[in-house]
């Protein structure tokens, strides 16, 4: 199913005042993608099972000493992935998606993790299975990758929300890495997002399992499906949108919980509209916020 004209419209009216609000503040969205980046990069690793906090992440990428002892790979997932959203971001005014840069990417990713698979595709022999998925043999691996980029760069007809839904869908389909699919999939989804002018996103580890859904739907499904992935990206976005505006409109930023006590509405009632973004909320480390604007002397 298509992502609704509500929707659509909704997000239209958001880039606008996301496109209006940003010019002279480029440096403050900086500022914004590197606050965030050890939220991205904690979410993006724990649904592939790594057993790092958002502290502990956080601590990582800032070279500081973690009070347990973590794995050697378990750090490097998080100083790997952090180049790659670092370095993508610098990129995206130049570098089109192709398979040389899918490969780099992956490269940068898996360095110092796995340098026996890393920056290349399965090769003979090599299957893998993702929960009762089992992915298409490598010998397709290249030839179905170049379909799907070929169908990416080809498609004009069809909702930019809808088509990174359809791209992230069938890339992690075909699975064409022994290890760090998942990982790489979402890094492209927000390279493909910022291309088209649109804030980065995060698919967060306590939702993996409506995460995980969308890829069922969209196997099980003769027509592949992507309905549950549409929505997943629709409400990210527009909570991405919610956070960028409050912070560019210099709001102050509380707690929902907070703001509950002078909206005159039950804290439950907030979080339930938190959740379907009917109102401006968004989540930072995990707790929901709200911009508010400053009271006048």
């Amino acid at each position: 199913m298509a992502i609704s004209s509500e929707i659509k419209q909704k997000i239209d009216t958001l880039k606008r005042e996301y496109d209006s609000l940003k010019k002279g503040k480029e440096s403050l969205l900086d500022i914004v993608f590197e606050a965030e980046l050890p939220e991205s990069v904690y979410n993006s690793n724990a649904i592939e099972d790594s057993t790092l906090s958002i502290a502990e992440t956080e601590k990582i990428l800032m070279e500081l000493e973690v009070s347990r002892e973590v794995s050697v790979r378990e750090v490097f997932e998080a100083k790997n992935l952090a180049r790659v959203f670092e370095y993508m971001k610098r990129k995206m005014d130049t570098q089109k998606i192709d398979k040389e840069w899918v490969l780099f990417l992956h490269k940068m990713l898996m360095t110092n993790i796995r340098d026996d698979i890393a920056g290349r595709f399965r090769k003979q022999y090599e299957y893998v299975r993702v929960r009762a998925h089992i992915a298409p043999a490598p010998e397709h691996v290249e030839s179905m990758l170049d379909a799907l980029i070929l169908e990416y760069g080809s498609t004009h007809n069809m909702h930019f929300l809808e088509k990174i839904s359809r791209f992230h869908l069938e890339l992690e389909y075909i699975h064409p890495f022994n290890d760090g699919n998942g990982r790489i999939g979402r890094v492209l989804m927000n390279y493909q997002l910022m291309q088209y002018g649109f804030p980065p996103i995060m698919i967060r580890n306590k939702e993996k399992d409506t995460y995980y859904e969308t890829f069922t739907e969209y196997g099980d499904s003769n027509k592949k499906k992507n309905t549950l992935m549409n929505r997943i990206l629709s409400l990210a976005l527009i909570e991405s949108f919610h956070k960028r505006i409050a912070y560019l409109k210099g709001q102050h930023i509380v707690r929902l919980s907070e703001y509950s006590k002078t909206a005159g509405e039950k804290p439950s009632v907030l979080l339930n509209k938190a959740k379907r973004q009917t109102i401006p909320a968004f989540r930072e480390k995990g707790v929901w916020k709200i911009g508010v604007d400053h009271k006048k002397n």
